[in-house]
């Protein structure tokens, strides 16, 4: 939006008021722990979904297994909301009753 002021003589000038604008919330999607979904399943999940290599998807599983959780990645709300559906749809296409979800990071 641009601001009006007339000089002293008559002429008119506009200034650029900028203005600032938040970056929009990131998210974080997260595998959560059962103890029916496969670890190799997990791994494949990582891999497929969000681009791991299969060092970086075994490390992440045994954090899932281990602690309860383990960070996929971190993503705009659309794209995390998207993330979660596929992984979700995934699993239960595959009778597994693997959780994802995503948490404002």
């Amino acid at each position: 939006m641009a601001t009006q002021h007339e000089n002293h003589q008559g002429d008119v000038t506009l200034e650029k008021q900028r203005s600032k604008v938040a970056p929009p919330p990131l998210y974080k999607v997260l595998l959560l722990n059962d103890d029916f979904t496969p670890m190799d399943f997990v791994i494949q999940v990582l891999q497929k979904f969000f681009a791991k290599d299969r060092e970086q998807a075994t490390r992440i599983m045994l954090k899932v297994h281990n602690e309860g959780r383990g960070l996929c990645g971190v993503y705009s709300r659309d794209i995390a909301a998207t993330k979660v559906d596929q992984v979700v749809a995934f699993a239960r296409q595959h009778q597994h009753p693997l959780v994802c979800v995503m948490e404002e990071n």
